[in-house]
Order: structure tokens, then C-alpha cells, then sequence
């Protein structure tokens, strides 16, 4: 079972992107041996942000930011919390695995050539990359799934490094990815979908 896996063992920003925040009050109470593929999902009675192609449960008192595209498309969606920003992300993987493997090494270039401090540790998934810059600390988590990759970012002030990455854990814990059956090109981001309520909510306040 995927969701039983305890290996011990870009992120990228647009001036053109839209963003809306909505305010949630869930308890942030998850199991800790995730993340989840969706045919394994545990019925743990855990509220879950039903995002399409991942389920994730929001920390108490965390605001749902939507980063859209111009043309009005869900292009991805963090938590913010007083410890700094959380972002999972999930990709279309080959059966083989192994994507984070190449994907990590692309964002390490990306992120010396930045100017970033770069480390790499060893994680309960394997390994996973730090980056401090100008004053902000980021952590980069990836799972390898049956065909899928959950990529998970954290990121804030230095000295809140500890606990955005002990949140960062926990949210990947929880979460929960729907792959789906179709066939899809590897590192497609399988498509974000939001709540009618959450869509309603930042639609009013696009007109407003």
C-alpha cells in the first residue's frame, strides 16, 4: 500500500497571475503515513479541500490563496499559514517512478542560478532540498506515487524554517491524490478544480 510507504531515507512565480484568498477553520488533525493514492485513501473522518486531483486538509485557521492564469484558469493554489506559505502541487509520473529524481535536479540549477544556498537532506521520502535567499527559507518535499509525483513547497522567514516544514509534513501526510485513468504526457499537472463555493466566492470578488 502506497499510503504506507515510510522511506527515511519550480518554484516558480508570474507578475501576470491573479490571486484570492478565502479563509478556512478546519482542525488540522491527519493521519502520518501519507500521502494517499485515492483507490487507498483512508475513511478517517478527516476534513479534506476537495481540489479535484488532490484532497487536502487545511490547518486551522490557514487562508486558501488561488493563483490563476489570464485566462482565468486554476494555475495553483497555497495555504498560508502564520509560519510561512505551503504548496502541493501533483504531476502525471511514469509507472517506473523515479521523476523527483530528475525533477530535484532541475530545481537545484534553477536555484543556484538565483543566487539561492542550496543544501540536500534526507527525508521520509527520500531526499529533499533546501534553499535560503534574501532572507527566505524554502523546502522542497517530493513523493514518487503509482503515477503520480506530489510535490510539496514550504516557504517563509528563516527563523520559522522548523515549523513550516513540520507543516509542510503533515499536509503531505493527509493528502490525498486523484490520479485518474487517462493517459497524460509525464509532469502534466493534473488539473486543480475548485469547490462551487470557493469558485462563487472568488468570482464575486473579481466583479466586486
Amino acid at each position: 500500500m502506497f499510503g504506507r510507504r515510510r522511506k527515511r531515507g519550480r518554484h516558480a512565480t508570474n507578475r501576470e497571475t491573479a490571486q484570492q484568498d478565502v479563509e478556512f477553520d478546519d482542525e488540522f488533525d491527519v493521519a502520518d503515513d501519507g500521502p494517499y493514492d485515492e483507490p487507498e485513501a483512508p475513511r478517517d473522518n478527516i476534513t479534506r479541500l476537495d481540489l479535484g486531483s488532490i484532497r487536502l486538509p487545511v490547518p486551522d485557521g490557514a487562508q486558501l490563496q488561488v493563483e490563476m492564469d489570464p485566462a482565468g484558469a486554476v494555475r495553483a493554489v497555497h495555504l498560508l499559514t502564520p509560519a510561512g506559505q505551503l504548496t502541493v502541487s501533483a504531476f502525471a509520473a511514469p509507472r517506473s517512478g523515479g521523476l523527483w529524481k530528475e525533477v530535484g535536479a532541475e530545481l537545484i540549477a534553477q536555484l543556484k542560478e538565483d543566487g539561492a544556498r542550496i543544501n540536500r537532506e534526507n527525508g521520509q521520502w527520500g531526499e529533499e532540498i533546501t534553499a535560503r535567499n534574501s532572507g527566505v527559507h524554502l523546502r522542497f518535499v517530493g513523493v514518487d506515487g503509482p503515477r503520480w509525483l506530489l510535490r510539496g513547497v514550504a516557504a517563509g522567514p528563516e527563523e520559522q524554517a522548523p515549523v513550516i516544514a513540520e507543516a509542510l509534513y503533515e499536509l503531505l501526510r493527509g493528502t490525498v491524490v486523484v490520479r485518474g485513468t487517462q493517459p497524460m504526457p509525464v509532469r502534466t499537472p493534473l488539473p486543480i478544480e475548485l469547490p462551487e463555493a470557493i469558485a462563487k466566492h472568488i468570482a464575486a470578488q473579481a466583479e466586486g
